[in-house]
């Protein structure tokens, strides 16, 4: 390594950047609700009918 590689690498770590403030560290975006995992039937009837009887 040179002298001048050396010294370009201790000039990197001398300034520092601006911190950031901890309300701009927290990415957010509009989300969509999620489906309806049942799909709007009622599946617990449905496992009793299925599965009662003979």
């Amino acid at each position: 390594m040179t002298e001048h590689q050396a010294n370009d690498e201790q000039n990197d770590f001398q300034h520092l950047p601006e911190p950031i403030r901890l309300d701009q560290m927290i990415a957010t975006q509009e989300v969509d609700p999620a489906p309806d995992p049942r799909m709007g039937r009622d599946t617990d009837t449905e496992f009793m009918l299925r599965n009662a009887g003979a």
